[in-house]
Parts: structure tokens; C-alpha cells; sequence
């Protein structure tokens, strides 16, 4: 698969959310009210509705912005180096950073993308750092250029921010690096490599053939 054709089927599914979430933007302004309701609300059978709803729902045009651009990016990545894996990705981010927002965040709304984010970028960096693969590593640098800033979201400097989001996602994106970290691409084996291995081999049954021709002594 040529890298145009890989690039393009990694578009579709990271350009339909953002549609979504702009489109849920612009009906909020258009009736002049607010979707906050479908967030998370932590302990709350409300809230937990949110689990499902809360990425799509943003505060303003610029809490919408800031999110809408690392996610864009980092869900392209993901699907674009771990196609294999994008999808379930990002269920399982979006899934539990939620629920763990349910389960122990503070008595309020909790909404945005942010945890989807922290958990992509979580997921793109651990994996390269967990492969030995050139280019992984290489996003995985790219990642922490760009986006570095974002380790400071994890802690509650800014009461307004949900920070048990980011942390959530964070963790969520380090524990899938893990589980899939044999899954997708893997580390280049080059050919001396294989070589090495042959040789050894080689050596290895030499020496047997040549213990059991030896004669044992009573």
C-alpha cells in the first residue's frame, strides 16, 4: 500500500468527529443554549451518559479549537502508523478515560475532547518509545515537541480545566501502548540479524553432531 493511499484511509474516521463536534457547536449557538448536560457528572446517574457524549460537548469556540487541532493530528497518526489498531484505540481511550472520569473526578460537568487527546498523544508516544522502530520513535519525538506542554494538564493547576480527563486519557494512552505494544508495526529485522542467528544455529548443531559421534567411555 502506497504512503498517499495509507494517509488517506487514516482521514475519514478523525475528519468525521470533527465535523461532528463543530456541528454540535454551531446548533448550540444557533438555539442559543448549551449541551454542558452531556458531559460527565461523576457519581451520578445523570452523568454517566456523558461517558459517551462528553467529547462531543465544548465550552466556546476556543476550548473547541484547542482541541480540535491535537486531535486531528494525533488520530491521523494513530491511524495512519497503527492502522491495524486505530479504531480500537481510540473505543478503548474514549471509553475509559470516561469511566474513570465517572468514577473519581470532582461533582461537576466534565466536557471535551481533552481526554481523547491525552490519550492518543499518550498512545503515540509510549508505543514509539516501547518499539524499537525508527519511524515510531520519530513520531514519538514529534509528539513531545509539539505538544510537551501538555504533561502540565495532568495536575490541578486550573480549577475551570478537568484535569482527572487529561490524567485519565494520559493513562488510559500508556496502558494501550502496552497491551498492544506486539500488535501493529513491529521493530525492522535486518538481514545480518538473521545471519547471526543462522550462524549460531549452525554452530550450535556442529557441536551436538559431534558430542554424540564421540564415544562414550565405561
Amino acid at each position: 500500500m502506497t504512503e498517499k493511499r495509507k494517509l488517506l484511509l487514516s482521514l475519514p474516521i478523525p475528519l468525521f468527529f470533527i465535523v461532528v463536534i463543530w456541528c454540535v457547536k454551531l446548533v448550540e449557538y444557533a438555539n442559543n443554549t448549551s449541551f454542558y448536560f452531556l458531559g460527565v457528572y461523576p457519581h451520578s446517574f445523570k452523568g454517566i451518559i456523558g461517558i459517551l457524549t462528553a467529547p462531543l460537548v465544548h465550552d466556546d469556540i476556543k476550548h473547541l479549537v484547542n482541541n480540535s487541532v491535537p486531535f486531528l493530528l494525533f488520530s491521523v497518526a494513530t491511524f495512519f502508523f497503527y492502522r491495524p489498531l486505530g479504531l480500537r484505540v481510540l473505543f478503548w481511550v474514549w471509553l475509559m478515560s470516561g469511566l474513570w472520569v465517572w468514577f473519581g473526578a470532582r461533582p461537576a460537568y466534565h466536557i471535551g475532547a481533552s481526554g481523547l487527546v491525552y490519550g492518543l498523544g499518550a498512545f503515540l508516544f509510549f508505543s514509539g518509545a516501547i518499539r524499537r522502530n525508527a519511524h515510531l520513535a520519530a513520531v514519538s519525538l514529534i509528539v513531545v515537541f509539539l505538544y510537551g506542554s501538555m504533561i502540565w494538564g495532568i495536575f490541578p493547576f486550573v480549577p475551570d480545566i478537568s484535569w482527572e480527563a487529561h490524567l485519565s486519557g494520559g493513562i488510559a494512552g500508556l496502558i494501550l501502548a502496552i497491551v498492544y505494544r506486539k500488535d501493529g508495526p513491529q521493530p525492522k529485522k535486518y538481514e545480518w540479524e538473521d545471519e547471526e542467528n543462522v550462524d549460531s544455529s549452525d554452530v550450535l548443531i556442529d557441536k551436538l553432531e559431534e558430542n554424540n559421534s564421540t564415544p562414550e567411555k565405561n
